[in-house]
């Protein structure tokens, strides 16, 4: 729903995700795993959203704070989950990176990878699998889909699971 811009049927969904046991961090999670791949603006209606079912339902805000680096080791910390996840072939990827792009691959280790995927709340199994819908909702994005159905594979999500995951 993020990523396809569904607000209100998203609101719903929390509302259904609460009822059955999916705890505030998590849902909170999934929303700050969206910033990095659907960009801030289109996701801050969301937290919106987010905190108001929230209120409703009586649950106190702000949450505890899931991160886990700070701005002198969230690069490091988000480079070794790269490589946890996709193998070797990130530092080809960063070493072979066309001039006037190496700021892509700093991006990628330090914001996509060091700020979200190293937080506390979801597994890594749920977030690379977060990821690849939100990827494959937005459309266009077919290289970063290919990457990450490995990545999925990697953390072990098997190919049932992708399948269902976009049917």
């Amino acid at each position: 729903n993020i990523a396809s811009q569904a607000l209100t049927e998203y609101k719903k969904y929390v509302s259904a995700a609460l009822n059955v046991g999916v705890t505030p961090v998590e849902i909170k999670e999934i929303l700050y795993q969206s910033v990095p791949y659907v960009g801030m603006a289109k996701v801050v209606d969301f937290i919106s959203a987010t905190n108001e079912v929230f209120r409703e339902r009586g649950i106190d805000l702000p949450l505890e704070g899931q991160s886990t680096t700070t701005r002198e080791n969230r690069h490091e910390k988000g480079l070794e989950i790269m490589i946890d996840t996709f193998g070797e072939r990130i530092k080809e990827m960063r070493e072979n990176a066309p001039e006037g792009q190496e700021h892509i691959q700093e991006y990628l280790a330090g914001n996509c990878f060091g700020d979200y995927y190293t937080r506390n709340g979801l597994d890594m199994q749920t977030r690379e699998l977060l990821t690849y819908s939100m990827l494959i909702s937005m459309g266009g994005t077919e290289s970063q889909v290919r990457g990450h159905i490995q990545g999925n594979v990697n953390v072990g999500n098997d190919k049932e699971r992708l399948i269902a995951i976009t049917t």
